[in-house]
């Protein structure tokens, strides 16, 4: 079964900061890609929660590097779907 998200997020996660990018619907139908970067402090992460909401992101993927994720995960747990991966 095919599953496609229509308001995705992918985190980039460093020690000490986050590379975001999500991809939404354009107006014109188009997917439109916006990427930003927060700081790891607690601020900087709620803010990334914001700005997912901001574009009504349904579920975000990040990597398992490390620990760096943790924190973000606590922080995002409760609004979105969340996706640990790691990679090859």
């Amino acid at each position: 079964m095919e599953v496609i998200v229509e308001r995705p997020a992918a985190l980039d996660v460093h020690k000490a900061q986050v590379t975001a990018c999500v991809r939404v619907p354009g107006e014109d139908g188009v997917r439109v890609e916006r990427v930003q970067e927060f700081k790891t402090t607690v601020r900087g992460l709620l803010v990334l929660a914001d700005w997912l909401k901001a574009h009504r992101v349904t579920q975000v993927t990040m990597e398992a590097t490390g620990v760096y994720w943790k924190p973000i995960w606590h922080v995002l747990e409760d609004d979105f779907e969340l996706l640990l991966v790691k990679a090859p």
